[in-house]
């Protein structure tokens, strides 16, 4: 089994879209790492993520707001020969990106990024109300490194990917 790192944005975008939540890890308040499944957003090289106001995380992120966040397609898994278990895998992608964390306090910014969010999983739009908006937290990531990974490629055709 072989594990090819890919950096062209087509699989990485491809990769991120084909996701129905994300793994957000941070290093928490005791200096822990701490790793939440999240439903997000992506646009532009942009990650949006929110939450309520308060908790773990928000005050883990406001005392470090460096984050990383990983995204895993569905796997599947395969085999060369059943009757060797060395010749199982599990097949899939992933992308993992890192970046500083911005909490977004702007009303009209907020609407935007809870709009993005909800691409993600349908098309249709959305109306928010006043107080949703005020008491939810909207994470803002840009992107500074990305990278992605396809695992569980057999050996043999492992050339076939750049």
């Amino acid at each position: 089994m072989v594990t090819i790192t890919i950096e062209e944005r087509e699989f990485i975008e491809k990769t991120i879209r084909e996701c129905k939540e994300c793994f957000a890890g941070m290093i928490d308040t005791e200096g822990l790492p701490y790793v939440i499944p999240m439903n997000f957003g992506y646009k532009d090289d942009v990650v949006y993520l929110h939450s309520g106001p308060e908790g773990n995380a928000v005050r883990s992120l406001t005392a470090n707001p460096d984050i990383c966040i990983t995204f895993c397609t569905d796997s599947v898994i395969t085999h060369q020969n059943e009757e060797v278990a060395c010749s199982y895998r599990v097949q899939g992608s992933s992308v993992i990106c890192r970046g500083r964390v911005e909490f977004v306090e702007d009303f009209d910014e907020k609407v935007e990024a809870l709009n993005i969010l909800m691409e993600q999983y349908t098309e249709r739009p959305f109306k928010y109300s006043d107080p949703a908006v005020r008491n939810v937290k909207i994470w803002k990531i840009k992107i500074d490194r990305i990278s992605g990974k396809i695992f569980g490629v057999p050996y043999k055709k492992s050339r076939e990917y750049k």
